[in-house]
């Protein structure tokens, strides 16, 4: 019995046929994975950012909280390669932050933002009466009476440049907004670009989609999982070269 030969007309069509198929499931495929990724709009880091601006009201004049960039529009700005992010609470502060209805705990944090406690930085003041004192021991740098800064260790301004990169875009942020103002103060005064920092305000107004949480309850207490917490750990004194004109 003769075998008919195959059609290679036919058989072209079909595998153009397939191919095409695997092709578009591909592209299907490719678009729905990249749909399910995608939280929230994100400026990408070529974008150019605004200036640094300040808020109106009391936020911006007791603070120097950022019209543009804040707790509300900080999504938007995260994971940027060009910056750094700080936030500059303590774990723990001794200063009663409850008084202003915030919490003394590090009860949680932006994602993408280190802890680097202010406090170990240098002393702090002008915090509001009714929060009393914070940390007041050894510090990096110290604010003498007539305004000039101090370094007190021969290490202090190295490990400041390295936690905020002059050539980078810094932003700031803490419980209220004031340490994260009281930081960038301290940066212009030591030359860093005044128009590279922003204070994007506190955390305890923080209602964004990257929240970390630290506080929880377990067994019927509150405990904290500092574990999770990327930190900065400047209480290192002791181990720093004592600046010739330290003093205590």
């Amino acid at each position: 019995m003769e075998q008919r030969k195959p059609n290679r007309a036919l058989a072209a069509i079909a595998t153009i046929i397939m191919l095409s198929i695997c092709i578009m499931m591909v592209l299907f495929l490719g678009y729905a994975i990249g749909r399910s990724t995608v939280a929230e709009p994100r400026l990408s880091a070529e974008t150019t950012l605004p200036l640094p601006e300040v808020t109106g009201g009391i936020r911006g004049e007791q603070f120097g909280v950022d019209k543009n960039i804040n707790e509300e529009t900080i999504d938007q700005y995260i994971g940027r390669e060009d910056a750094v992010y700080r936030d500059m609470r303590m774990l723990k502060d001794p200063a009663n932050y409850e008084a202003i209805e915030g919490d003394s705990y590090l009860s949680g944090y932006v994602e993408g933002f280190e802890i680097v406690p202010y406090p170990y930085i240098i002393n702090v003041k002008g915090l509001p009466e009714a929060v009393g004192d914070s940390y007041s021991g050894s510090t990096l740098f110290t604010e003498q009476a007539d305004g000039e800064i101090v370094a007190n260790y021969e290490e202090s301004m190295e490990i400041l440049e390295t936690l905020f990169p002059r050539d980078k875009v810094i932003f700031l942020m803490c419980g209220g907004g004031g340490y994260a103002g009281m930081t960038k103060d301290l940066l212009v005064k030591l030359g860093w670009d005044k128009d590279k920092i922003y204070n994007v305000g506190g955390y305890w107004s923080y209602a964004g989609s990257h929240d970390v949480k630290v506080k929880r309850e377990r067994n019927g207490k509150t405990v904290y999982d500092f574990w999770k917490v990327p930190y900065h750990n400047l209480e290192i004194f002791d181990d720093l070269t004592l600046a010739a004109n330290y003093e205590k």
